[in-house]
């Protein structure tokens, strides 16, 4: 991703809908984990760190975040953090948690980067992934973010060795329609629209999009929803 894109990011993440969002559906699989004060947290791929005050209420957050930019507004804007990776020279056996918010779409290998990322977690820790969900609506968008691929549930759990997989569903299911009609269109006259999507839209209709993406941490709560624009999935160290 590149620093232009973290900087939009870092502009629009405490009050776009979408960030803000999937940061509660987020917070409600990690509510269902036990978890106390004392645990180890590491943000992997923090990005512009939009989930870091969310995941302190449930533990000490550590961060792993390649990208300078977006490494000196986490310093900036989250100075309490303990230790803020750039590399891969983590501690082992350490963490009951490690987040992964639509990171491994970024990866070449990510069966390779979880392989590694498994030597970090405690016995019985927990791994939490989310990721963009469908090839057909792979778009300029996902060039410009830097993603190699989307998901389904299955290719999502071919990536999956060495973990039990405690939870697994689709979630920005109830505005898949609009939005997976629009990302057509967009693919079919090859319109690059990822600035005006990553720009927090006018406070009707971003506050709109907010309450019915976020209403979805009722229904995953009690099922797995069967289709929707990402995928999340749980797994625990075996």
């Amino acid at each position: 991703m590149d620093n232009d894109t973290f900087n939009r990011q870092i502009k629009n993440q405490d009050s776009h809908w979408w960030f803000q969002a999937r940061k509660k559906i987020i917070e409600q699989v990690i509510s269902e984990i036990s978890l106390s004060k004392k645990s180890k947290i590491l943000d992997f791929g923090a990005g512009s760190g939009v989930n870091l005050d969310m995941l302190k209420k449930y533990g000490q957050v550590d961060v792993h975040e390649k990208n300078n930019v977006a490494r000196i507004n986490i310093k900036k804007k989250y100075g309490e953090i303990n230790k803020i990776y750039s590399n891969l020279k983590i501690k082992k056996n350490y963490y009951d948690l490690i987040l992964l918010a639509d990171v491994i779409e970024h990866v070449k290998k990510p069966k390779i980067l979880l392989k590694k990322l498994k030597k970090f977690l405690k016995k019985d820790g927990f791994v939490l992934i989310t990721v963009p969900a469908y090839d057909f609506l792979f778009s300029k968008k996902d060039l410009a973010l830097g993603h190699y691929r989307r998901y389904n549930k299955a290719k999502l759990n071919r990536e999956i060795e060495g973990f039990k997989i405690k939870k697994n569903s689709y979630f920005n299911t109830l505005l898949f329609l609009p939005i997976a009609f629009i990302t057509l269109l967009n693919k079919l006259f090859k319109i690059d629209y990822i600035k005006k999507a990553e720009t927090t839209p006018f406070y009707i209709l971003n506050k709109f999009l907010y309450l019915i993406f976020v209403f979805e941490k009722k229904l995953i709560k009690h099922f797995n929803l069967p289709f929707g624009l990402s995928i999340y999935i749980l797994l625990k160290n075996d």
